[in-house]
């Protein structure tokens, strides 16, 4: 494999960064991750990073040099995060359990799958045009895909920000696994956080990945975010690479151009995986009870969910 990676976050006009990010890979396989705590909890930061970690140690087990059965592999890591942060929550009696919405992109054999739970996005891109990209699991995104809903209320509708799943509830997420598709070289795949896309349009970020590379197009969108979004601007943070497929030439296992950082598997032992995502790091903020009940929240989780079912039945 030969592929560009740039990878970003900023912390915006919060006062704790809860977005994490990170890739690891082996010869023959990668795994992008990017998890967005949920800030309506505690510690939603612990939350994104004990759902990176649990991912990418699930990766080096499965990875020998790739993953036999990559939609069960997304799936089974999703509960076993899930599960970890129930650990967390006991493991430091919490009167609430963190939470946290994901998305990760499974790429080997120059084919991609995905899986998300919640509102981090990812998408795909070549030539200019978004082949393919998540759909929300938000409230209003289930009104605009049964036709309830305009999509041009995104940014408006009061329902915007509700969601319906994620890592960490109560009960079990909904995971959202993707079709497997093939990649060609120069296609772009992005993992982002909702403070990236709520801030620009899909025309936007199509036009910046198509018309600048990655190392460019990421801090260039997360700066204007930023400055969108302004003092109660959300943290912002995206994963990109760029596909180059199999080189015909060795290259060294890591190099930088004006690319972003370059990477090349050919020359890596079978046995070897490097990740960027670390062990799960102490909380960047003091323990708090949020001013939401969690009985609230998972009242209002249960009655999208069941809004969800009843018009699907209708429309049956």
């Amino acid at each position: 494999m030969q592929f560009s990676v740039y990878q970003e976050s900023q912390l915006g006009g919060r006062k704790v960064n809860q977005d994490r990010m990170g890739y690891s890979f082996t010869r023959d396989a990668l795994l992008l991750v990017l998890a967005d705590g949920m800030g309506g909890h505690l510690r939603g930061e612990m939350a994104a990073a004990i759902t990176l970690q649990t991912m990418s140690s699930m990766f080096q087990q499965h990875a020998t040099p790739y993953v036999r059965k990559p939609e069960r592999f997304l799936e089974e890591a999703f509960l076993e995060a899930h599960d970890e942060i129930h650990r967390y929550r006991i493991a430091n009696n919490m009167p609430d359990t963190p939470r946290t919405t994901v998305v990760a992109c499974l790429i080997q054999h120059n084919t991609a799958i995905w899986a998300h739970c919640g509102d981090s996005r990812l998408y795909w891109l070549r030539r200019g045009q978004i082949l393919g990209r998540t759909r929300d699991h938000s409230h209003i995104e289930h009104l605009i895909a049964q036709g309830l809903a305009d999509p041009a209320e995104r940014a408006t509708h009061p329902d915007r920000n509700k969601l319906y799943n994620c890592i960490g509830a109560s009960s079990l997420p909904k995971i959202e696994v993707s079709r497997q598709v093939s990649l060609l070289t120069g296609d772009v795949v992005m993992l982002c956080s909702d403070g990236l896309w709520s801030m620009l349009p899909d025309e936007e970020i199509v036009h910046r990945l198509s018309t600048q590379t990655i190392v460019r197009a990421i801090p260039d969108m997360i700066s204007t975010a930023i400055t969108i979004g302004g003092e109660t601007c959300d943290n912002t943070t995206a994963l990109a690479i760029m596909w180059q497929g199999s080189p015909e030439v060795e290259t060294p296992a890591v190099n930088t151009d004006g690319s972003g950082t370059v990477i090349s598997t050919m020359m890596l032992p079978e046995n070897l995986v490097s990740t960027t995502i670390l062990s799960a790091p102490e909380p960047e903020q003091p323990l708090e009870i949020d001013a939401f009940n969690d009985d609230e929240i998972e009242k209002a989780i249960a009655e999208i969910r069941d809004a969800i079912e009843k018009s699907s039945q209708v429309l049956k």
